[in-house]
């Protein structure tokens, strides 16, 4: 019988390359559960911070599905709407900074409540991360059918010839009709009285029965009054005109004033969200950007796509805040 013997310096080797092997796959073990790496292993969660039905709650289902099909789990829609968006948003402020609480986020609750709110609970650009912006919206300017103008220039001759203000309609207090209405018919040099609505619907059917002058409203809203003449639509506050309301210029374009604004919307994650997490979601909305099917959707709602590079987008909402708080401060636009 041979007699085996094995030399001390193979032991030694033999022993460390067997203690290299499991360095390197506990390392793999612990990389492999690192956060964000195995995201997502559960449904998802959007918040939107406004009741179902209205046009971020369509946002927000679009989206929903779009992210289960790129990532093969569950994505649902929760609407937490109220206090005009502050009970959804302070949500997510306040949610597991995991990847798995996302809200749909816009000018509405990431602007302008910063700029219209004293001692907003939430810092935008601070609790929040920009996963990615998705779509812009234009406004359109609109006059009672029966009003006597056919262009921004009649209309500011015309108001300026009354002996009574200018009514103009909005969907409530503080709300973008509100707030862009003031700014816009401010520059124009109009006297105005505010009439808000407990929504944009009523405003239109005051409008349509002559008893309300004016409204500011989107695009996505407003196009198919105009298109079958039930209102007047005189200028866009986009920087260029839209494809679906042709004959309507830009305000901008009219040379009367300047504006220029978007309505908005974006996917957000709490702060701090994991890196890893944070590039994942930022690659799907990316390929949702690009989506045929999504995108066709968006432009016949009337907007266009939003793609702000991953690193200006925490910028983008910083220029935003900065654009339209200093707007309201200059009018003197209150809410309270």
């Amino acid at each position: 019988m041979t007699n085996l013997s094995i030399h001390p310096l193979v032991l030694r080797w033999t022993s460390m390359l067997t203690i290299g092997l499991l360095s390197l796959m506990g390392s793999g073990l612990v990389f492999a559960q690192s956060p964000g790496n195995d995201f997502p292993n559960h449904p998802i969660k959007i918040i939107v911070p406004q009741a179902a039905g209205g046009g971020t709650d369509l946002i927000g289902r679009r989206i929903a599905q779009k992210i289960s099909e790129q990532f093969k789990v569950s994505t649902v829609v929760e609407n937490k709407s109220g206090a005009g968006s502050l009970i959804g948003t302070e949500f997510v402020a306040n949610s597991a900074p995991d990847g798995y609480t996302l809200m749909i986020g816009g000018l509405f609750n990431m602007v302008m409540n910063k700029a219209l709110i004293k001692n907003l609970s939430y810092e935008p650009d601070r609790d929040f991360v920009p996963i990615g912006y998705i779509s812009g919206y234009s406004f359109v300017f609109l006059t009672r059918p029966d009003m006597p103008v056919n262009s921004l220039a009649e209309f500011v001759r015309f108001a300026k010839e009354q002996n009574k203000p200018i009514t103009f309609g909005s969907a409530g207090i503080g709300t973008l009709q509100h707030v862009w209405g003031e700014i816009l018919l401010n520059a124009l040099g109009i006297q105005t009285i505010h009439v808000p609505f407990k929504g944009a619907a009523q405003g239109y059917q005051e409008m349509m029965a002559g008893r309300v002058d004016v409204m500011f409203d989107n695009m996505s809203a407003s196009k198919q009054f105009i298109l079958n003449g039930k209102l007047k639509g005189l200028a866009l506050s986009a920087q260029e005109r839209s494809p679906l309301l042709p004959l309507v210029p830009t305000i901008n374009e009219t040379g009367i004033t300047k504006f220029t604004g978007e309505s908005w919307f974006g996917v957000f994650a709490p702060n701090n969200t994991p890196p890893a997490t944070v590039n994942k979601l930022r690659q799907a909305l990316i390929a949702i950007n690009k989506d045929s099917e999504f995108m066709a959707q968006v432009e016949k709602d009337g907007g266009r796509m939003i793609n702000v590079p991953i690193n200006e987008q925490q910028q983008f909402l910083k220029d935003e805040i900065g654009k339209w708080v200093g707007l309201v401060q200059k009018n003197n636009i209150k809410v309270d």
